[in-house]
């Protein structure tokens, strides 16, 4: 399945700098400004987040009364019913093991809010307690000195906001409840959204317009950090339409050994994400590997780990989990700030080379070099056996601004290709007579990005030397992204 086609054309007249006719790459004179990011530096932001070291996910929602992993759509609002809500026992548990931060599913795969919205959405507003959950969470944690972070779904069963079945009415929907959230709950330092893009909800970023709702919460709030989890479907050494790398180790996610992305990685002390019956007497991750195996040699990849502990029908952590925290923070202490995060080009706008008409220097067989731009990380293009140089052209048919470009390896996706066959390559823009060169480099990491000034141009090409024979390109990425 094609995992990122060409998104809707956005900020199409965000065009500023042209090709004259000398080669040279210059300010077009009348052109639009680029649209300009707001808030803090990014890397500011990601480094604070890192610094956290060790945070609380909070499954909580409507799954917990079914004892299910998805919680019934179709269920009365009525059935969720915590009988003893407790958020200062969440925050206690949270500090007695030394984390620094929450998270809490404010709205889960079924779509049940956890907050009154006045949307067409259910929510605790149709309880017989109308408690507020997220106003308990965050007043909650933020008493006690923890961070605030959130979780959202895309997916929704309730509201009907699937695969296929995305409206204006429905992108609106989203954007009300993420407005409500982010007016109404004070600082968000980070937003996990779930359910966009991944195999198993299948709800493409052209469907629910991912600039669109990304340059929503920004403009609400330009410091909250925004993750998508859809590591599953983008390359690790990437950032992919997410402000921090998100890797899921229940789904079989691992940061690799020498990222430097800034990221977290969740994981459960439970068996599954939601509280069950059986979690009374099931057995819990041991402090060992929490510690370990897990939270210290993830903070040497400038990776966070958020461990989840679901709370009971109650509302309240069982004993089991309360004693285990405690013995994790017995283990650990915060040690401070981490190591320095490098800067790192977030891709938050669709790729402007997908799907266009595209030539190579060769053509093996059965490989067509419309698989370095066909959207899925999975297939490549190779140059061919005996080959150390070849290059990629992209037509886009018409002038487009850009200022982002990237070219991405499959290291270590594949037998025999555990390292860089890739030496160098040079990019290079139609300037209507002849090529101009825009970026050359040496890079040998498997995925390759560079910022450079906006350029027009209507044809693309890199050109590349192999340090060995059959080199292979994943993806050929150009976007005109926020300056």
């Amino acid at each position: 399945m094609q995992t990122r086609r060409e998104i809707c054309k956005w900020m199409a007249g965000a065009a500023s700098l042209a090709l004259p006719s000398t080669g040279a790459l210059a300010l077009t004179e009348g052109a639009a400004k680029p649209v300009v990011r707001r808030g803090e530096p990014l890397v500011d932001l990601q480094q604070r987040f890192i610094d956290l070291r060790f945070g609380m996910f909070v499954h909580f929602n409507m799954a917990t009364f079914q004892d299910r992993e998805w919680g019934d759509p179709d269920s009365p609002a009525t059935l969720f019913h915590p009988t003893a809500l407790d958020t200062d026992q969440w925050a206690e548990a949270a500090k007695s093991a030394n984390m620094t931060w929450g998270c809490l599913t404010t709205r889960h795969h079924d779509g049940f809010c956890l907050w009154p919205t006045k949307t067409r959405g259910a929510s605790v507003a149709q309880t017989t307690h109308k408690i507020d959950i997220v106003r308990r969470y965050v007043d909650s944690f933020r008493k006690a000195g923890l961070r605030v972070a959130l979780y959202y779904s895309i997916l929704s069963l309730r509201d009907d906001i699937r695969h296929f079945n995305i409206t204006p009415d429905k992108i609106q929907l989203v954007k009300d409840q993420l407005t409500e959230l982010f007016s109404n709950y004070g600082e968000i330092d980070a937003l996990i959204i779930d359910g966009w893009n991944a195999p198993w909800s299948r709800i493409a970023y052209e469907e629910m317009p991912f600039p669109e709702i990304y340059g929503h919460i920004k403009s609400m709030q330009p410091n909250c950090l925004v993750s998508d989890l859809n590591a599953s479907q983008f390359p690790s050494g990437g950032l992919y339409y997410s402000d921090l790398k998100a890797f899921e180790q229940n789904a079989g996610q691992k940061v690799p050994q020498e990222s430097d992305l800034p990221a977290f990685s969740c994981v459960t002390i439970t068996p599954g994400w939601f509280w069950k019956q059986a979690d009374v007497q099931a057995p819990l991750k041991a402090t060992e590997t929490v510690v370990n195996e897990w939270l210290i040699p993830l903070n040497n990849r400038h990776c966070n780990l958020i461990l989840n502990a679901p709370p009971d029908r109650s509302g309240q952590l069982a004993p089991n989990v309360v004693a285990r925290l405690k013995e994790i923070g017995q283990a650990w202490k915060h040690s401070g700030p981490m190591q320095k995060v490098h800067e790192h080009i977030v891709i938050t706008t669709p790729n402007l080379a997908a799907a266009k008409p595209i030539h190579a220097s060769s053509y093996p067989d059965t490989v067509g070099p419309d698989l370095a731009n066909d959207g899925n990380y999975h297939s490549s293009w190779n140059v061919g056996e005996g080959n150390r140089s070849g290059w990629l052209e992209v037509n886009f048919g018409r002038r487009e601004s850009f200022n982002v470009l990237s070219l991405v390896e499959p290291v270590g996706q594949r037998d025999g290709y555990s390292e860089s066959r890739i030496a160098s390559y040079k990019f290079e823009a139609w300037n209507g007579s002849g090529w101009s060169t825009i970026v050359e480099s040496k890079d040998r990491n498997a995925v390759r990005v560079h910022r450079i000034s906006h350029v027009i141009a209507s044809r693309v090409r890199v050109s590349i030397e192999g340090s060995h024979d059959d080199f292979h390109v994943v993806d050929l990425g150009i976007y005109n992204e926020p300056s």
